[in-house]
C-alpha cells in the first residue's frame, strides 16, 4: 500500500473545481443586447433604467433580462430583430438622451455575472465585426507641429516685445523676419529651446534679418512616434465612448495602427466617428472689414481670415487664436431652454488665455470654428472628394457677442442636437495627432464567426473522440485514467482563458488541439515507463512509483522547450500569433499539472491504496 499525501488530493480537487466554475459560463453562449449610457455622461441609475424600460413596453418589446453595469446599463434580447427595434425606440422615445451601442453579451444565470464570472473573450473571427488598419499621417503631423510653432513665435516676440514683421513656414521651417537688426540676439535667446530640439539660424535677407527655426531629425522623429501613440489612445477614447467591448487596438509598423472591433454590425458607423478630427478655435471677429467686400475681391487683410458660417454668410476673422481644442479638459452636451448646446472646459493656459481675450473686448463679438477632418464612407460625398479621402470642413458654428468676461468654462450653442453629441462626444475622447486614412477593411459577419466556432470544435471534437478511442483501446483502465486527465486538461484550460479574458482566435481553438496532443504524449510516457518497470519484474505498486517518477523528467523537458517557443511567438508577435501563443502556454502548464499530479492522484486513488495488489489493467 503506497500512501500518497492527502493535501494532494484536496489541491486537485480544488483546482478542477475552480477551472470548472470559470469554464462553465461559456455553455451558455451570447445573446444580442443593447448597452445605453447617457450623453452627459452621468451613471445610468435606477431612474434612467425605468424610464427605458418604459419606452420599450409602449412599444411592446421586452428585453430578456436588463442590468446595470457601472455606469451604463444593458438589455439581452431574445434575437436580432427585437434588438434592432429595441434601438429604434430608445433613440425616437428618449429623444437622442442615451448612446445606443449593440453588442452581445453572455447568457449566464444572474447568480454568475455577479460574482463576475465571464465566458472566453472571441476574437474578431469568431464572434464577427469589423477590422481596420489605418495608415497615418506622420507628414501631417509634423506640419501640425510647425504650424504650433509658429503661433508661439509670434506669442514669444510680443511678450518679450521685440518689433517683428512677416512669419512664415516653408519646408519643415518657420521664419520670422524682424524690424531691427539689434534684435537678433534677443530673438535668438527667446526663441531657443531649452531642451535643445530645435536649430535656430539667423541672418540677413532681400526683407531684413531673419531668424529661421527648425526641428532637429530626433525631435522630428519624437513627435511622429507621440503623433501614432496619440492617435492610438484617442481611438481607444472613441471607442470606449460608442460602447463597444473588448476592442484590439495595436500598432502595426512604422506609421500603422490596427483596429478590431467584435460585434460591430455597421462598418461606416465605425468609420464615420474613428476616423474623424473634431477640434475647435475661438477666435475674435474682424470688425473693421467688410466680409463680402473681402470675398468679391479676394483680397483678404493680412490679419484676418475669410470663414463662412452655417448659413453660407461671410465672416471675417482674426488670425490670432485664442483658444483651441486641444486645451480643452472636459466637453458634454445637453439642453438649455430647450436647445441643444455643449458645455466645455479648458486648461489653465487655455483659460488664462480666454479671459485676457474676453476682458478686452466685451461688447465684441468672439467666433467659435469647428474644424473636422474624417475619411469618408461608402456613399458619402464632401466637397466633390470621393469616398475613402480625407475631407476637412471649417465652418463658423457661433458668432456670438461677448456679454461677460469667460474664463475656463462656458457654452457653446448654435448645433443641432446630434451635432452637438458627436463634437462632445469627439472633443472628450481627444483629437486625432495627424489624419489618417484607411488602408485595409475587412468584416466579419456573425454567422461567419458563428460558422468558424462551430467548425472548430467540430474538429477538436473529432480529435478528442479518436483520442479517448485510441487510449482506452490501447492502455484498458488507464486509458480512461488519460481521458479523463485529458477532460479535466481541457477544462481547465477553458477556465483560464475565461479567468483572465485572453482573446481566443480560431488560429486558437488550432492551439487547444496542438497542446491536448502534448497532454496524451505525457501520459503515454508515464504508462510506458510502467509497462516497463512491469516487464523488468517489479511489482505493480513500485512500477507506478518509477514509472511517474522517471517519466517526469522527460515531461518537463519537452514542455519547458515549448513553452519557450509560446513566449518567444507571444513576444514577437502579433493578433492572432499571440492568441496562438497564450492558449498553447497556458495548455502546456494545465498539461503538466494534470498529467503529473492530477494523474498520479486518480492512480493512486484507484490502485495506490491496495494493500495487495497482483496486477496492472494497463
Amino acid at each position: 500500500m503506497y500512501q500518497f499525501s492527502r493535501w494532494k488530493y484536496w489541491l486537485v480537487i480544488i483546482v478542477v473545481v475552480a477551472g470548472t466554475l470559470f469554464a462553465l459560463p461559456n455553455v451558455f453562449g451570447q445573446g444580442p443586447a443593447l448597452q445605453l449610457s447617457r450623453n452627459d455622461r452621468v451613471a445610468m441609475d435606477e431612474a434612467a433604467q425605468t424610464r427605458v424600460l418604459g419606452v420599450l413596453e409602449a412599444q411592446k418589446i421586452k428585453p430578456e433580462v436588463s442590468w446595470l453595469d457601472k455606469d451604463r446599463m444593458v438589455m439581452r434580447f431574445a434575437d436580432q430583430q427585437q434588438q434592432a427595434a429595441a434601438r429604434d425606440a430608445i433613440t425616437k422615445g428618449t429623444s437622442g438622451d442615451y448612446l445606443v451601442a449593440l453588442s452581445d453579451v453572455p447568457r449566464t444565470p444572474e447568480w454568475m455575472r455577479r460574482i463576475g464570472l465571464k465566458p472566453m473573450s472571441l476574437g474578431l473571427d469568431l464572434r464577427g465585426g469589423v477590422h481596420f488598419v489605418y495608415e497615418v499621417d506622420i507628414q501631417g503631423a509634423i506640419a501640425q507641429a510647425v504650424e504650433r510653432m509658429e503661433r508661439d513665435v509670434r506669442t514669444t516676440l510680443r511678450d518679450k516685445r521685440i518689433p517683428y514683421g512677416a512669419v512664415t513656414s516653408t519646408n519643415g521651417a518657420v521664419r520670422v523676419v524682424l524690424r531691427n537688426a539689434s534684435d537678433l540676439q534677443g530673438a535668438l535667446d527667446a526663441l531657443q529651446a531649452p531642451d535643445g530640439s530645435l536649430v535656430l539660424t539667423s541672418g540677413e535677407g532681400a526683407d531684413g534679418p531673419y531668424v529661421e527655426m527648425r526641428m532637429t531629425p530626433a525631435e522630428v522623429k519624437r513627435r511622429q512616434d507621440v503623433a501614432i501613440e496619440q492617435n492610438i489612445t484617442t481611438l481607444r477614447n472613441r471607442v470606449d465612448e460608442l460602447g463597444i467591448s473588448e476592442p484590439i487596438i495595436t500598432r502595426q509598423a512604422a506609421n500603422r495602427i490596427s483596429v478590431q472591433l467584435p460585434g460591430v454590425q455597421d462598418p461606416n458607423e465605425a468609420i464615420r466617428v474613428l476616423g474623424a478630427t473634431a477640434t475647435l478655435e475661438f477666435r475674435l471677429v474682424d470688425e473693421n472689414n467688410n466680409p463680402y467686400e473681402a470675398e468679391s475681391t479676394k483680397r483678404v487683410p493680412i490679419s484676418s481670415k475669410l470663414y463662412k458660417e452655417r448659413s453660407g454668410r461671410p465672416i471675417l476673422l482674426k488670425r490670432e487664436i485664442i483658444a483651441t481644442g486641444e486645451q480643452l479638459t472636459d466637453a458634454s452636451s445637453n439642453f438649455q431652454e430647450g436647445q441643444p448646446q455643449v458645455n466645455v472646459k479648458l486648461d489653465a493656459r487655455g483659460g488664462q488665455s480666454m479671459l485676457a481675450a474676453t476682458r478686452d473686448n466685451v461688447g465684441k463679438r468672439m467666433a467659435v470654428v469647428y474644424i473636422s477632418k474624417k475619411q469618408l464612407a461608402e456613399g458619402e460625398q464632401c466637397k466633390g472628394a470621393r469616398s475613402g479621402s480625407i475631407c476637412t470642413e471649417e465652418d463658423v458654428i457661433s458668432a456670438a457677442t461677448i456679454q461677460s468676461v469667460l474664463s475656463s468654462s462656458f457654452r457653446i450653442t448654435g448645433l443641432q442636437a446630434n451635432e452637438a453629441r458627436e463634437l462632445a462626444l469627439l472633443l472628450r475622447s481627444g483629437a486625432l495627432a495627424a489624419p489618417q486614412t484607411i488602408v485595409e477593411q475587412r468584416s466579419v459577419g456573425p454567422s461567419l464567426g458563428a460558422d468558424n466556432i462551430r467548425r472548430g470544435w467540430h474538429a477538436m471534437a473529432v480529435g478528442l473522440v479518436l483520442t479517448f478511442a485510441f487510449m482506452a483501446m490501447y492502455y484498458r483502465a488507464f486509458g480512461w485514467i488519460a481521458n479523463a486527465v485529458l477532460a479535466a486538461n481541457l477544462i481547465l484550460t477553458v477556465g483560464l482563458l475565461s479567468m483572465i479574458q485572453a482573446s481566443l482566435s480560431l488560429p486558437g481553438i488550432a492551439a487547444v488541439v496542438f497542446h491536448l496532443g502534448i497532454a496524451v504524449d505525457a501520459n503515454i510516457l508515464i504508462y510506458e515507463r510502467i509497462r516497463e518497470e512491469l516487464r523488468a519484474g517489479n511489482t505493480p505498486l513500485s512500477a507506478i512509483n518509477a514509472g511517474f517518477e522517471k517519466a517526469f523528467a522527460t515531461i518537463a523537458d519537452s514542455n519547458v522547450t515549448t513553452l519557450i517557443a509560446g513566449v518567444v511567438l507571444f513576444a514577437f508577435g502579433t493578433g492572432t500569433i499571440r492568441s496562438f501563443a497564450i492558449v498553447m502556454t497556458l495548455g502546456i502548464l494545465t498539461s503538466l499539472f494534470t498529467s503529473v499530479v492530477g494523474s498520479r492522484a486518480l492512480v493512486h486513488w484507484i490502485w495506490g491504496r491496495r494493500a495487495r495488489l497482483a496486477h496492472l489493467p494497463i
